[in-house]
């Protein structure tokens, strides 16, 4: 088997699996408006913070995009430190693009990316909250 033949048969077997995930995530955007998550930030800023983070983990997406709806979200007034740490985790961490990963990277190194990214991303948000504190 030619490797053009290999990379043929790998794309058409995961073909399904991203068409599902780009149609899950389109949903998910469509459906989730920033009006409907501002009910979701009303603790302290580190508890916002893995909100947020876990906010952008399920919905996942591109980086362009997540400028947009981060400053929607902080123009209704949902704070920095969640909005951080929504963007660093919609850019970083897929959960509905994990069946895929799984498949492309392998199942241990998608699950510990995914993970290490999420904590990442809730550290960050943190950091921002000491951070703006100390300026």
């Amino acid at each position: 088997m030619t490797p053009l033949s290999k990379t043929l048969k790998s794309i058409l077997m995961t073909l399904p699996i991203l068409v599902g995930m780009v149609l899950l995530i389109g949903l998910f955007q469509t459906v989730v408006n920033p009006e409907a998550m501002l009910t979701l930030f009303r603790f302290n800023e580190v508890l916002n913070s893995f909100v947020g983070a876990s906010l952008g983990a399920v919905a996942a997406g591109n980086p362009i995009t997540s400028y947009i709806l981060g400053g929607e979200m902080l123009e209704i007034g949902i704070g920095i430190v969640p909005v951080v740490a929504f963007i660093i985790a919609w850019v970083t961490v897929g959960i509905v693009q994990l069946p895929a990963e799984i498949i492309m990277l392998g199942k241990r190194f998608a699950i510990v990316r995914n993970i290490l990214s999420f904590i990442s991303a809730i550290l960050i948000g943190i950091l921002t909250y000491v951070i703006l504190q100390i300026c």
